[in-house]
């Protein structure tokens, strides 16, 4: 059985980068979408991203951003992972390298399922957007589906994950890694350090148990 992995994402502060590394985090999400309300410029990432020790994976988030737009801010902040969130296609995800990428859907019905599993990308990021928002809604995404996918396809799982419900979740879907954002949050971009510790020790105790 594999391990679960943990992505914290929309990151905006130093000290909530550092707790998440302490606790244990695999992957930390910047968020460079201008609308929001966890963005964070390259240059404020690439600041807390060179004090951060080695071994944590940085994702990049984007919607919609042109593939020059995305290799420039990999290369400034030397990150590791770059998440499509928006209405990218399997060309553009060819051109930029499917072994970089994390391709975010949001599952509403089974129809979907052999489109989210034949895009070319590293992993899917399964969450819950709306027409507002793509992300970051705190609602959670179709575990039903989710686990559907993650069946045939290396799964994230996003929306709404928090301490309260993070258990039933892996449980249910069975991901190979989970993106936890506004669960551990006090207000957008700013994180609770108690939720964080609180999120990795679930996990922890998740994964000890698989592996006995």
């Amino acid at each position: 059985m594999n391990q679960v992995l943990v992505k914290f994402c929309g990151i905006t502060r130093l000290e909530d980068a550092l707790c998440a590394v302490e606790a244990g985090a695999d992957f930390l999400g910047f968020i460079f979408h201008a609308n929001s309300p966890r963005h964070i410029t390259p240059e404020k990432a690439a600041e807390i991203i060179s004090q951060l020790p080695e071994g944590i994976k940085k994702v990049g988030v984007f919607v919609n951003e042109s593939m020059f737009s995305i290799l420039r801010i990999v290369d400034t902040c030397g990150l590791d992972v770059i998440q499509l969130h928006g209405d990218e296609t399997p060309e553009f995800a060819e051109k930029v390298g499917p072994e970089w990428i994390w391709k975010a859907f949001s599952l509403k019905d089974e129809g979907q399922i052999p489109g989210v599993c034949g895009f070319p990308c590293q992993a899917v990021l399964l969450d819950a957007g709306n027409a507002k928002q793509r992300g970051g809604t705190g609602k959670t995404c179709d575990w039903t589906l989710a686990r559907k996918v993650a069946e045939q396809k290396t799964v994230v799982l996003a929306g709404g994950l928090s301490p309260d419900n993070l258990l039933e979740a892996v449980s249910q879907v069975k991901a190979v890694a989970v993106d936890v954002n506004s669960g551990v949050e006090i207000m957008p971009g700013v994180k609770n350090h108690d939720k964080i510790r609180k999120v990795m020790e679930i996990i922890n105790k998740y994964n000890e148990g698989n592996m006995q």
